[in-house]
């Protein structure tokens, strides 16, 4: 019994943290706006969840792995948003 629930707790977190960053890639792919996201937190997020995927690769568990890779992705999506507006403003001071 206490598996189970420990199976249910993983993969409601799991499903949590993945939804939890798509209304910013969605709303960052429509619009391509990214000046209300901070660098700096990318920065963190993103090194953050390489960490949790040699964590969860060490002590083998598949679901940690799994949902930080995704979030890895969703992550790295609005950060090439990001770079993309800053290389593009830096473009058009010059």
């Amino acid at each position: 019994m206490e598996a189970m629930w420990i199976g249910i707790l993983g993969t409601a977190g799991t499903i949590l943290s993945t939804v939890s960053l798509m209304p910013q890639v969605m709303k960052t792919w429509r619009t391509r706006s990214t000046a209300d996201i901070s660098m700096a937190w990318l920065v963190v997020a993103l090194i953050s969840m390489v960490v949790w995927i040699g964590y969860g690769s060490m002590i083998g568990a598949p679901a940690i792995v799994a949902v930080n890779i995704l979030l890895f992705f969703q992550c790295s999506f609005i950060f090439y948003v990001k770079l993309q507006n800053l290389r593009a403003a830096v473009a058009k001071r010059r």
